[in-house]
């Protein structure tokens, strides 16, 4: 670990951050240049002294799950992610499909996007970020029991429960996008790959899976019209828009409703109760993004 260009390289990128890269209110009162070290640490889901403590060479080691909230906090490309890691005494992670690492161009556009439901999902279905109302619509965290335990195909075989957001009429498409979707990233990384585990895995569990994997289907053309079926606001037809990371194999899903339709007066509601199950920030003002879900909306 390189206590001092580790330092360095947080106190540089903290600076050349501003309000308006992460969401948040410049105010009147403003003389840091960039972000507050409190500000920080709230975007990185840790506690200021122990950020500050790291700023002036005084902290511990950081593990690799904490470099990795702070290259997401901090808005580091892949290539400053992998030099944080460096710093910090870790090997740079892999690159490949799955990566939970989101683009800052991606991270921007959710953090003004905290009133409507927006998530990230990487190749596998997993949510990596998502904003409050998008937890109130797709539900609770699920147990950390399986590594593909927040993979909405994992969910989907092994969990038919997880199917209950989604009308009954509609399981047989969602489930045919799903395992496609799976295919193509399976043909791009290989075998080896943390993509080609998860497919060993449901081929092993589940029969149902094993039929349609069977099936070799690969078209990607998801339905933009999607109908759910929440357990406090009822039923919703929402729009679902894609914004594609290519390089990182992620997507940014919005999720919208026709203006003036029930479900545009649900959608509002369901902003309303995302607000209040916010977890309380460790620091000022900090936008709130929730990391995972149960269910992936792909």
């Amino acid at each position: 670990m390189d206590r001092p260009q580790l330092a360095d390289f947080l106190r540089t990128r903290r600076r050349a951050l501003q309000p308006e890269d992460v969401g948040l209110p410049r105010g009147p009162r403003r003389r840091t240049a960039g972000l507050r070290r409190e500000e920080v640490a709230a975007l990185c889901g840790m506690s200021s002294d122990y950020y500050t403590r790291l700023e002036q060479e005084r902290g511990p080691q950081p593990s690799a799950p904490m470099l990795a909230a702070m290259a997401q906090g901090l808005r580091l490309s892949l290539d400053e992610r992998d030099h944080l890691f460096v710093l910090g005494g870790h090997p740079a992670p892999r690159h490949p499909g799955g990566s939970g690492h989101v683009d800052p161009g991606l991270m921007r556009i959710m953090d003004r996007l905290q009133d409507t439901p927006a998530r990230i999902i990487n190749a596998l279905g997993e949510a990596l970020l998502q904003t409050p109302p998008a937890a109130a619509l797709f539900g609770g965290e699920p147990p950390a029991d399986h590594e593909f335990s927040r993979s909405v195909v994992w969910q989907w075989f092994t969990d038919p429960s997880s199917r209950r957001i989604y009308p009954a009429a509609d399981h047989a498409q969602r489930q045919v996008e799903f395992v496609a979707t799976l295919r193509t990233a399976y043909a791009r990384d290989g075998g080896g790959s943390r993509t080609a585990r998860l497919v060993e895995e449901l081929l092993a569990r589940s029969d149902e899976f094993a039929a349609e994997w069977a099936e070799h289907q690969v078209s990607q053309k998801h339905t933009h019209l999607k109908r759910f079926q929440h357990p406090e606001v009822g039923d919703l037809e929402l729009y679902c828009q894609t914004l594609f990371d290519v390089d990182q194999h992620q997507a940014l899903l919005v999720f919208t409703a026709e203006p003036g339709t029930p479900s545009a007066d649900k959608l509002e509601l369901l902003a309303v109760i995302g607000a209040q199950q916010l977890t309380p920030a460790t620091g000022p003002s900090a936008p709130e993004v929730h990391r995972t879900n149960n269910c992936s909306g792909m």
